[in-house]
């Protein structure tokens, strides 16, 4: 074995390694490469659909807090929903 040789299988180790890190297990299956399917949104009638603000623009208008979204140190993110007022007598 010469080291073009031990280059090659080298190589091939590498990619593999890179590839594994990608998690397509769930892409290949037994009957060849498929693609994600998106997920479907069902939108019931009357509701409207509107684009999310872009990151870092300012939205203006009226409304009330409805709930905290923190960062985990994972990078998940968590909705945490505030507990509707009490009403006052």
């Amino acid at each position: 074995m010469n080291l073009f040789d031990l280059g090659i299988v080298l190589s091939v180790a590498f990619l593999l390694a890179a590839l594994s890190s990608l998690h397509l297990s769930g892409t290949i299956t037994s009957h060849g490469l498929r693609a994600n399917a998106p997920r479907a949104i069902t939108i019931q009638p009357g509701q409207t659909v509107a684009p999310l603000p872009k990151p870092g623009s300012r939205t203006i208008g009226q409304g009330t807090a409805v709930g905290t979204v923190y960062r985990l140190t994972n990078g998940q993110l968590v909705y945490v929903q505030q507990a509707p007022p009490k009403p006052t007598r």
